[in-house]
């Protein structure tokens, strides 16, 4: 169980928030959550990457000179692989790169990273009535109040979609919006800092507490 301190708007802190996931073991908990990273950055893979052999490649139907006489090594295709314009030897091709994992055990390794950056979580009370246009700038200002450095890489994770907040917080380089319910290991582990609106954390606990 960690105790976070819940910011208002201005910055002032407002009250406490207690984050209590079940993570796994302390021996266990490095391997299940690299194991998760791993399968969902090889699952973003495509797999469309395709190379021609050289029974793919155009032309070279006709043998490029005769076979003996000439003094020069032996060919019978302008495409062989040894040749510039020629087929690639062992070149990738279309292909599957899912990797499996147990649903209960990707749940579990999202629980973990989660709680694992308390010491990096902001706290903050639902804010998406401070904002009645959007406003880049008064969102930036916020962040900066919760105690946030400009350069910091930061994920801010909404219990449902706001649309002022949405529209202020596209234009941020380093700043990602995304749904209680979306979470995912990348994104919780890429972050240099993770803010949370209260009802969002409230929802977190909800939704994967099993």
């Amino acid at each position: 169980m960690v105790d976070c301190v819940v910011r208002n708007w201005q910055g002032e802190e407002v009250g406490q928030a207690t984050l209590e996931l079940k993570v796994a073991k302390e021996d266990s908990a490095a391997h299940v959550v690299h194991r998760a990273l791993v399968r969902q950055m090889t699952n973003s893979r495509q797999g469309t990457a395709s190379t021609k052999t050289r029974a793919e490649v155009r032309g070279g139907g006709r043998k490029p000179w005769r076979q003996k006489g000439t003094g020069r090594a032996r060919a019978g295709s302008i495409r062989s692989p040894l040749w510039r314009g020629g087929g690639v030897i062992f070149g990738p091709k279309p292909r599957e790169y899912d990797i499996k994992m147990n649903r209960k055990e990707r749940r579990l390794a999202l629980r973990t990273a989660f709680q694992s950056r308390a010491s990096d979580l902001t706290v903050v009370e639902d804010f998406a009535d401070q904002l009645s246009r959007p406003k880049t700038k008064e969102l930036v200002e916020a962040l900066t109040r919760w105690g946030i450095e400009s350069d910091a890489k930061v994920l801010l994770i909404l219990s449902e979609s706001q649309e002022m907040v949405y529209l202020s917080a596209r234009n941020v380089a380093n700043l990602k919006l995304i749904g209680a319910t979306n979470l995912n290991v990348y994104d919780i582990l890429n972050a240099d800092k993770i803010v949370t609106t209260s009802s969002a954390l409230a929802k977190i606990q909800e939704v994967y507490s099993d």
